[in-house]
């Protein structure tokens, strides 16, 4: 199937996208890798009548350690996010999460910034992103804000951005010395959408958890934290009990999406699985 007629416009800064966004009679999109939208548009779920084209916008790059946290810009392509020293040290979860994302062609031409604005349940960076309690940076062409990622992902492809705003990077904390993380998901063969998906950060004080977030990708519309299972385990060392405590909690707290391949009960115990396996992984040294 091929997408629908629409207009191109290759935009040379972020002021002239969101004037050309705002200018738009129809519906108008950016486009930045098109890991997600040109496949949206092929199979006719998006018909936009103007793609404003962002990839050629400097400012939109890089990646910068800046006091305690990591900016990446939101052009910073899945490619190098698996490469990057700086991220490697600083934001291993994006790291370990960047070879679950589909195949090398597609993380050569797909961004953060695509993913996280995009904001696919089944995508591997918006549940890295809540992990993390990063923040998303967005530019309307005269200011910038930024918001919680807890706050950004709010339904089915639906974010906090207002009409126009780009997505201009995404800030993550730097990783300190006592930090751990786990990334894992189960598809039925390698590159595509995960049944299920974990992405965990914790703090620790010696063996003892202080802090913990998990997420879950591809359990419903939007990126899911575990509140519930993240609180069984503070204070405890990830003991086998503590585990089981925080596997019963998620069963309390979770009700997973279901489709023809899939059900809601069996995307739950598999998500069971995983987090058990990812907290044993931590228990361990993870990182």
């Amino acid at each position: 199937m091929k997408a629908s007629g629409f207009a191109y416009l290759p935009a040379r800064s972020i002021g002239d996208a969101v004037a050309a966004f705002r200018n738009c009679e129809g519906e108008a999109r950016y486009l930045a890798g098109g890991q997600s939208l040109l496949a949206a548009m092929n199979l006719r779920l998006l018909a936009p009548d103007l793609l404003i084209d962002i990839s050629r916008i400097d400012e939109l790059r890089g990646i910068e350690l800046r006091g305690d946290e990591v900016r990446i810009g939101a052009l910073t392509r899945h490619a190098e996010l698996l490469t990057s020293p700086l991220i490697a040290e600083h934001v291993p979860l994006l790291a370990a999460a960047a070879p679950w994302v589909a195949h090398p062609a597609i993380r050569n031409k797909g961004t953060l910034g695509g993913s996280i604005a995009f904001a696919d349940p089944a995508s591997e960076f918006p549940a890295v992103a809540l992990a993390l309690n990063a923040t998303v940076e967005l530019d309307g062409g005269d200011d910038r804000r930024r918001v919680a990622a807890e706050d950004f992902f709010r339904d089915l492809y639906e974010t906090a951005a207002e009409p126009g705003e780009i997505v201009s990077a995404v800030h993550f904390p730097a990783a300190g010395p006592d930090d751990r993380f786990a990334f894992d998901e189960l598809a039925r063969r390698r590159g595509d959408y995960a049944i299920v998906g974990t992405a965990i950060a914790a703090t620790f004080a010696g063996d003892v958890v202080e802090r913990i977030r998990i997420a879950l990708l591809s359990v419903g519309a939007t990126p899911f934290l575990a509140r519930g299972a993240a609180a069984a385990l503070q204070g405890t060392t990830l003991g086998d009990d503590d585990i089981a405590r925080a596997q019963a909690a998620l069963a309390g707290e979770l009700r997973p999406s279901e489709d023809v391949h899939v059900s809601s009960e069996t995307r739950l115990h598999l998500a069971s699985v995983l987090l058990k396996r990812q907290l044993k992984k931590l228990r361990e040294g993870g990182r």
